[in-house]
């Protein structure tokens, strides 16, 4: 190939965005040439390449987007130690099927079980398939719809998060809400039923979420929309960080 043709051909792969065909071309040629491939082989191992990049490229951005607070798989969670938890449903979860359905998850129990963690992993697997997913705790996301409200783009950020396939709301239950938080984060809900998938963690049983909420009328429409089409995850056992604590302060056994 001539210089010409290397720079028309390079210039051409940057203008159809094809970043690792033009990485890979010239080497994968060499290769291909040396183990005696067909063009059209050299041609196949050279788009497989493109697609799995572009995939990961594609899964870096959803990540980004979603705001993780850190990235946790399901991979590394000891599902050994919460026995309460059932491992196949989250297994099935993490196939994200429910999220097409436009279905919900809640995973309820005591601090420190976990509860985050299987959420952050469940969010991950949607970003792996190419969901769009959000991630916020319930106190941060009625702040933002408050200040929203204030400013006069309370619109605009309730289209943003009615767009997302799935939307995680962490530690519901932890801070009680005011009555404008409550009605705020309540029509969040209520965009979303039967359109989109929300993900909620939350240290109270579903009894006790009229304190969080305020009002029983408020709090019973909330859990008839949200448990309409839901798989609950139960995680009620010995706090994770309370287990390592023990063991970090434990004497060291002498001889």
């Amino acid at each position: 190939m001539t210089n010409k043709s290397t720079m028309l051909l390079e210039h051409n792969l940057k203008q159809l965005k094809l970043p690792t065909f033009l990485k890979e071309y010239d080497k994968l040629a060499t290769q291909c040439a040396a183990e005696g491939d067909a063009h059209p082989d050299y041609l196949l191992r050279l788009s497989e390449l493109e697609l799995i990049d572009r995939h990961h490229r594609m899964v870096e951005r959803r990540i980004k987007a979603a705001r993780f607070p850190t990235t946790k798989s399901l991979d590394t969670f000891d599902f050994l130690s919460m026995p309460s938890l059932n491992k196949a449903l989250v297994l099935e979860l993490a196939r994200c099927e429910y999220i097409e359905r436009s279905h919900n998850v809640i995973a309820l129990g005591n601090s420190g079980t976990g509860k985050t963690h299987i959420a952050l992993g469940l969010g991950l697997a949607a970003c792996q398939r190419g969901l769009s997913v959000g991630f916020t705790t319930a106190a941060a996301l009625v702040h933002e719809l408050i200040e929203a409200r204030d400013e006069r783009r309370l619109l605009n950020l309730q289209r943003r998060l009615a767009r997302l396939k799935l939307l995680i709301i962490d530690e519901l239950g932890f801070v009680p809400l005011s009555k404008t938080g409550a009605e705020l984060l309540f029509e969040v809900f209520s965009q979303r039923y039967e359109r989109g998938s929300v993900l909620v963690t939350s240290n109270l049983p579903f009894d006790e979420w009229t304190e969080v909420f305020g009002s029983e009328r408020l709090t019973g429409a909330l859990l008839d929309r949200l448990t309409h089409h839901v798989d609950i995850l139960e995680m009620n056992g010995d706090s994770f960080r309370l287990k390592h604590s023990r063991k970090s302060n434990q004497p060291l056994a002498t001889a």
